[in-house]
This record gives structure tokens, C-alpha cells and sequence, in this order.
């Protein structure tokens, strides 16, 4: 079974920087897209951003040129680059691999934007 595991998460004031790190357990070639989403207290799980096998990405309209996701085949690594953060970015943050027999989650990591 493969795993991921997410890190990088944390507090941050408004305006500041967080990359998120997401670490697969073997090739993420193994997917066919990999992605964050985010659950913030209270509310569902909601789409961030997704980049495919080939590096086609989308992002969710409220991150739309603040995050940038990215990954490193070698290193069967996928990151999530967070600028200029909000309060309303606040939220557990996870990391999913896709592929056709179904979604793998990882266990999610903390960010909180507060001052």
C-alpha cells in the first residue's frame, strides 16, 4: 500500500510563506495526477490544486496565483509553495495521490494563518 506523508505545515502571520512537503512511499508515477486539498474547521474538504503525471496543474480560484504546486519525480516528492497566506487559508492540508482504482490521502498537516 503506498503511503504519503505530509509536512511543512505550521503557524504563519498574514503575508507570509509556507511550502508544504509531500513524501510518497514509492513512484508517483504510479498516478496519474497528485494533489492537496484542505479541510478548515467546520466545513467539507475542498479542492486546492492538482498537477498531472505530465506537469498540467489547476488551482482553485481562492489560490490562483498565491500557491504554486510542483513536484520532483526523483524524488517522489510533491510540494505546495503558499504566498501571501490568509486567515481563511487556515486549515488541515492534505496531499493525495489519483489514480483509477481510487484516491490515496495522506494524514494531513496543520497550517493556521493568524497574527
Amino acid at each position: 500500500q503506498v503511503q504519503l506523508v505530509e509536512s511543512g505545515g505550521g503557524l504563519v502571520q498574514p503575508g507570509g510563506s509556507l511550502r508544504l512537503s509531500c513524501a510518497a512511499s514509492r513512484s508517483i508515477f504510479s498516478f496519474d495526477a497528485m494533489g492537496w486539498s484542505r479541510q478548515a474547521p467546520g466545513k467539507q474538504r475542498e479542492f486546492v490544486a492538482v498537477i498531472t503525471s505530465g506537469g498540467s496543474t489547476n488551482y482553485a480560484d481562492s489560490v490562483k496565483g498565491r500557491f504554486t504546486i510542483s513536484r520532483d519525480n526523483a524524488k517522489n516528492m510533491v510540494y505546495l509553495q503558499m504566498n501571501s497566506l490568509k486567515p481563511e487559508d487556515t486549515a488541515v492540508y492534505y496531499c493525495n495521490g489519483q489514480r483509477p482504482l481510487g484516491t490515496i490521502w495522506g494524514q494531513g498537516t496543520q497550517v493556521t494563518v493568524s497574527s
